[in-house]
C-alpha cells in the first residue's frame, strides 16, 4: 500500500466532530506534512476522504482547495459540530490522534 492510500485510509477513521493535523497524519502514516498537503490537494474523493478535516497544528483551519477555499473548509468544519473562532480549531477539544 502507498503512503496516499495509507493517508486516506487513516483520514477516514477521523470522527465527524474532530479533527487531525497534518503532523499528526504524517507520523502515522510514516510520511512528511508537506506529502500529506500534497495527498489532500489532490484529493478526488472528498465525499469518501474528508480532507477538510486536516488543519495546521496550530490549530489553523489552513489552505482547501475546493471552491470556496478556507472558508469553505470552515463552514464544512462548523457544520459537523467544530467551532471555528478566528480561523482556529480548538485542537484540545476537537483532536482525533491515531
Amino acid at each position: 500500500m502507498c503512503k496516499r492510500e495509507i493517508v486516506f485510509k487513516l483520514l477516514k477513521k477521523v470522527p465527524r466532530d474532530k479533527v487531525t493535523t497534518y503532523a499528526e497524519l504524517a507520523r502515522a502514516a510514516g510520511t512528511h506534512p508537506r506529502a500529506v498537503a500534497v495527498f489532500m490537494r489532490d484529493n478526488r474523493d472528498p465525499a469518501n476522504v474528508p480532507c477538510f478535516r486536516v488543519v495546521r497544528s496550530s490549530g489553523e483551519v489552513g489552505g482547501y482547495s475546493a471552491a470556496g477555499g478556507a472558508m469553505k473548509k470552515a463552514d464544512l468544519l462548523e457544520r459537523e459540530g467544530i467551532r471555528v473562532t478566528a480561523g482556529k480549531v480548538d485542537l484540545a477539544r476537537h483532536l482525533h490522534r491515531f
